[in-house]
């Protein structure tokens, strides 16, 4: 396991009841009602990468198998994202939200954890492109995501 690294401490700024980038996101995080409800941790943040880590649930499973749901894991995907882009985020840029997402499924997604590995692949002034892995407990992955985030440049 990868060790924890968090931001400094500091209060999030809102922005139409959205957490906006800046010190203060990784804190928010583990209070965000939606992430308490899934179960979610981050295991390790830096600008540009991300790992959040689920623990699985009757809330989240549902899937073959009993498996996790594909929606959460494709919410995962949308999540962890975020930790890893907005770190990246300069003075100008302003969060315009996800406007592509797509996951292929390789295997169902089982165990008391599941990972999400987020990595930008590229970020600049009108778009980010993201690759997010979910991976079982073992190492294995069951998931690979996609995501295009829409950024604006404040005037």
């Amino acid at each position: 396991m990868r060790p924890r690294i968090l931001s400094a401490a500091g209060q999030c700024p809102m922005v139409g009841g959205h957490p906006t980038p800046g010190p203060g996101l990784r804190e928010h995080f583990a209070e965000f009602p939606f992430h308490r409800y899934l179960g979610l941790t981050i295991d390790e943040a830096r600008p540009g990468f991300a790992r959040i880590c689920l623990q699985t649930s009757e809330r989240t499973l549902g899937g073959i198998g009993n498996s996790v749901h594909g929606g959460v894991l494709a919410a995962l995907v949308d999540i962890a994202m975020l930790q890893a882009l907005f770190p990246l985020f300069g003075p100008g840029d302003e969060a315009s939200g996800t406007a592509d997402l797509n996951i292929t499924y390789m295997r169902p997604a089982m165990g008391e954890r599941i990972y999400a590995e987020a990595t930008v692949l590229k970020k600049g002034r009108q778009q980010a492109v993201t690759e997010v892995s979910i991976l079982d407990e073992q190492g294995r992955l069951c998931a690979k995501g996609r995501t295009i985030y829409a950024i604006r440049q404040r005037t």
